[in-house]
């Protein structure tokens, strides 16, 4: 039996040394800002209303490589006006081997995404200081807390479109 457990730490150990994650690179991929109401926007005192809005995509590139963009768009409305729109796609390129399907998903939705926001919030931050507005300091986000709600949504979804079939079968209203 003691041989067994050695066997198996061994080879457990050997799958951990197969496991392998790798930032090749870290790029900006596309940015843009546009202020369509200046230089009327900058008359009277700056409240805006602000919305932030995050998306992710992720494709594969080769065996073990995995690309992952992070769009961060930021728009600033003074009244009725748009003040500035500040959009960045902050791209990576991660080498990533030996995980099972769940922990590469989890890794390639929460994880990646978390290595680019800072690239992203601090182009943001610049395009809206060189705007010639205040700079703006994006709030920190919990990409695993974003990652989790996502997949629960999307298994509700799944769970919603079979409960559906069968609520469309027996006459029932889908609520």
């Amino acid at each position: 039996m003691a041989e067994e457990d050695g066997a198996n730490d061994a080879a457990a150990s050997q799958q951990d040394n197969k496991q392998q994650f790798a930032i090749r690179k870290i790029y900006m991929r596309d940015m843009s800002f546009e202020s369509p109401n200046a230089p009327a926007v900058f008359q009277g005192e700056w409240r805006p209303q602000v919305s932030v809005d995050l998306d992710t995509r992720v494709s594969r590139h080769g065996e073990d490589t995995y690309e992952t963009i992070l769009r961060v768009t930021v728009t600033a409305k003074q009244e009725d006006q748009t003040a500035y729109v500040a959009e960045v796609e902050q791209a990576g390129l991660f080498v990533i081997s030996g995980f099972d399907a769940k922990t590469l998903d989890a890794l390639l939705g929460s994880y990646c995404p978390a290595q680019l926001f800072p690239f992203a919030r601090e182009a943001i931050a610049d395009m809206v200081a060189k705007g010639g507005f205040p700079q703006m300091m994006l709030a920190p986000v919990n990409f695993e807390a974003m990652y989790m709600q996502q997949r629960r949504q999307k298994q509700e979804a799944q769970a919603g479109d079979g409960d559906s079939d069968t609520e469309a079968d027996s006459g029932q209203e889908a609520r």
